[in-house]
């Protein structure tokens, strides 16, 4: 297979200096990453910006933005058999970055944002007959939240983990498919819960 696995935050600047963004390590994803080369597959690895060494065998693209993010993967997804949607894309981008540096003047300051391009709900959209794997990091009612991001953004799985997995080495995620059941719960290091998922899209979502 050739699998586009996205990782790793995005961020969106307020001005030349300073940005919005989130504490994704990209750990996930990466090990995602090389546990699909290790399995034979072709990898294309899109990701933001992170302190890892990229897994041998796969094809990198760097992005910092949401949209970089969006218009890298818009690309690359023609090409590959699925996706498997790591990043942790920030949702919200400034209207207008300032230019230079924001300056203090002694008052608040007043932000006026966007949401920024859905690139899981886009990719879910155009799959045709390519399938689907997403990540939802939730807080509040988290199940709740990973069915309706499963259902609205046409994916063929979710993976649900939780926000004590950002920066962990390890990770307890459950899988949720399509129709809403469980389909596995694993508890173990970020490498293993890769190695497993892709034995797992491997067994049920490869025609």
């Amino acid at each position: 297979m050739r699998i586009l696995i996205t990782a790793g935050p995005t961020r969106e600047y307020l001005d030349e200096v300073r940005f919005l963004s989130n504490a994704s390590t990209g750990k996930m994803g990466y090990a995602l990453a090389a546990a699909a080369v290790a399995a034979g597959h072709q990898v294309e690895l899109v990701t933001g910006p992170v302190c890892l060494k990229p897994p041998q065998g796969c094809q990198v693209t760097a992005v910092e933005s949401s949209q970089e993010m969006f218009d890298a993967c818009e690309r690359l997804f023609a090409a590959c058999d699925g996706v498997i949607a790591a990043a942790a894309v920030t949702d919200y981008t400034p209207k207008l970055i300032a230019k230079g540096k924001i300056k203090k003047t002694g008052q608040g300051l007043t932000l006026e944002l966007v949401e920024t391009a859905d690139v899981l709900a886009a990719l879910g959209a155009t799959k045709g007959r390519r399938w689907v794997v997403g990540f939802a990091l939730e807080a509040q009612n988290p199940r709740e939240g990973a069915l309706r991001k499963l259902s609205t953004k046409n994916c063929d799985a979710i993976v649900l983990n939780q926000p004590s997995a950002i920066g962990s080495e390890d990770n307890r995620v459950e899988l949720i498919t399509a129709n809403g059941q469980t389909a596995a719960t694993w508890a173990d290091s970020k490498s293993a819960i890769a190695k497993l998922l892709i034995e797992w899209i491997e067994a049920n979502l490869w025609v």
